[in-house]
């Protein structure tokens, strides 16, 4: 099993910045993707990044956060963080981390989703 605990939510004022992190432990190893969500109440839940956590980093955004999102990586550390730049109100949610991995499970791997708790970024004046 994986955990994630996802810091870094806060009250932004629109323009301004914040950083999120999510931190993995457990069965790390078996990790091969790590992403942020985000939701708003009655809406579904959307990707808004992701990386991948073996190899050469490879990274994916939705086109709303494109040029004003990053997310990056500490292997080292198993988090991952997400730096969010010319915040608007549109990008208040709550954001998840997601973590995709591999998983053995008996003579074979199963693939696995696990799921932070989510933390409240609002965007507001």
């Amino acid at each position: 099993q994986v955990q994630l605990v996802e810091s870094g939510g806060d009250l932004v004022q629109p323009g301004g910045s914040l950083r999120l992190s999510c931190a993995a432990s457990g069965s790390v190893r078996g990790i091969s993707t790590m992403g942020w969500y985000r939701q708003d109440p009655g809406k579904q839940r959307e990707l808004v990044a992701s990386i991948t956590l073996t190899g050469s980093a490879r990274t994916n955004y939705a086109d709303s956060v494109e040029g004003r999102f990053t997310i990056s990586r500490d292997v080292a550390n198993n988090t991952v963080y997400l730096q969010m730049s010319s915040l608007k109100p549109e990008d208040t949610a709550v954001y998840y981390c997601r973590a995709d991995a591999w998983l053995p499970e008996g003579s074979f791997y199963k693939y696995f989703e696990f799921w932070g708790q989510g933390t409240l970024v609002t965007v507001s004046s």
